[in-house]
């Protein structure tokens, strides 16, 4: 079985990109407000929890740090401890991963934003499986921003001039951009609010 995670605030595009990932023969994994939005739009598609075995809790804080997602992101293909360790775990692989983070600049853009509010926008989830997904590219597509599912989804269709390697290797960097630019936008916002 081969699996895609989406888990997406801004949800232009997805439901192509979830298409074409099901034609492609991907099982999608989903959470909140993207599992909803997938699966009004009749797309099949697994929530995390179901996938998991276990359920989402702290008000949703906590739904896709856990090993069954971890371990199938970052799991090297073809070795034979990380198999081992698969199979022993009962972890698939995660060939894709679809996520942009928590809109935190456009929370604390507000006039009356709140420390509380700003910290509730703050995602951790996130940033780890698009870390996860990046540090393993080699195995691992990481999609970051709608701008990337067309070239993706031609890639996968072999339409694309870019080679599926190379492909990754971008979207590997274009994630790591991302993660760091929203961890600086939050240091300078919580720099500021703290002085």
């Amino acid at each position: 079985m081969r699996y895609a995670l989406i888990s997406v605030s801004d949800k232009n595009g997805v439901n192509l990109l979830a298409r074409g990932l099901v034609e492609a023969g991907y099982k999608i994994i989903s959470s909140g407000g993207t599992y909803a939005a997938l699966q009004a739009e009749g797309i099949p598609v697994m929530k995390v929890s179901e996938y998991t075995g276990s359920p989402e809790i702290l008000e949703g804080r906590v739904k896709t740090l856990h090993p069954k997602i971890h371990g199938g992101i970052l799991a090297k293909r073809n070795d034979e401890v990380h198999d081992a360790d698969r199979e022993a775990n009962d972890i698939g692989l995660i060939d894709v991963v679809v996520v942009n983070l928590y809109p935190f600049a456009a929370t604390v853009a507000k006039p009356d934003v709140t420390l509380e509010e700003a910290i509730e926008n703050i995602d951790i989830g996130g940033p780890s499986m698009v870390r996860s997904a990046a540090k393993n590219y080699k195995d691992v597509a990481i999609l970051t921003n709608p701008n990337q599912y067309n070239t993706f989804l031609k890639s996968l269709r072999g339409e694309a001039s870019i080679k599926p390697e190379t492909l990754r290797e971008q979207l590997m960097l274009q994630a790591f951009q991302h993660t760091a630019e929203y961890d600086q936008t939050i240091s300078n916002w919580m720099a500021e609010c703290l002085n």
